[in-house]
């Protein structure tokens, strides 16, 4: 992961097209267009850290377009990456900045994404300004300890294949489309120890069950993708929205803010 020199973007709060289903969304027009004028919106390539672990929160960072995924290192500095995943329309870093607190994990691009970093005085003075706008945060937080919970459940009432299973039917939901066979082709943002990590299993073991997924025609795994053949598409796509239909597609949500 590097900390290359990020490329200043220009790019309005106001065509946001999450602003209204984000926490933000308790602003008023004038309140947004005080962050608008003073926030710094930077370009990441994939692999570029946007904050790391350790580091002074000094204000909060939303993700205007791409993929920002957390990851956490262990004393043998072995990287991790979290269940959840941070997408277009997510605030990332609200928790250690309200709560005074240093990132607790590292956000790095898992693919091209512009971030925008609002400054910590600004927060403090909109959140003075607008008590709704931390009811927002507040409410942010106790949903994503909620989900918390509900991954510690699934996680422990499932089998691997069905939690890797899961995961690709959430993956398909954003990135999967029909390709000229009629398969079911889906483009993998995460790599397999990547997967692997977000379900809790060892590399080897990831391997293992996308191999016997792939023994038994289900899917095959060329490269970054996934594909399920034109003979098992829907019979694959509909058997899974069948078993999955009280599991909850929770990867895509806010990473619970762990930064």
């Amino acid at each position: 992961m590097a900390r290359r020199q990020k490329s200043i973007v220009n790019v309005s709060c106001f065509d946001c097209h999450f602003r209204d289903s984000s926490e933000w969304s308790a602003l008023t027009d004038e309140q947004i267009k005080f962050i608008d004028t003073d926030k710094i919106s930077r370009e990441y390539k994939r692999g570029d850290v946007v904050f790391r672990e350790g580091d002074e929160s000094l204000g909060v960072y939303c993700i205007k377009r791409g993929l920002v995924g957390i990851r956490k290192t262990d004393a043998e500095g072995n990287s991790v990456l979290l269940g959840r995943l941070g997408h277009p329309g997510s605030t990332l870093g609200y928790r250690p900045f309200l709560a005074g607190e240093s990132h607790r994990g590292t956000a790095e691009a898992l693919k091209q994404s512009t971030v925008c970093f609002i400054d910590g005085a600004m927060v403090r003075d909109l959140l003075n300004a607008n008590p709704a706008l931390g009811l927002s945060f507040l409410e942010s937080a106790a949903k994503a300890l909620g989900e918390a919970e509900e991954d510690y459940f699934q996680s422990a009432a499932h089998s691997l294949r069905t939690q890797i299973l899961h995961l690709l039917l959430v993956f398909k939901d954003r990135y999967g489309q029909t390709d000229k066979d009629g398969g079911l082709l889906v483009e993998l943002p995460v790599s397999r120890q990547d997967m692997a990590a977000m379900v809790g299993a060892r590399p080897e073991s990831m391997s293992r069950a996308i191999r016997e997924l792939s023994d038994e025609g289900i899917a095959k795994f060329p490269a970054a993708r996934c594909r399920s053949p034109t003979s098992t598409a829907c019979s694959t796509n509909s058997s899974l929205n069948s078993a999955f239909k009280h599991f909850p597609r929770r990867v895509f949500r806010p990473p619970a803010d762990v930064g």
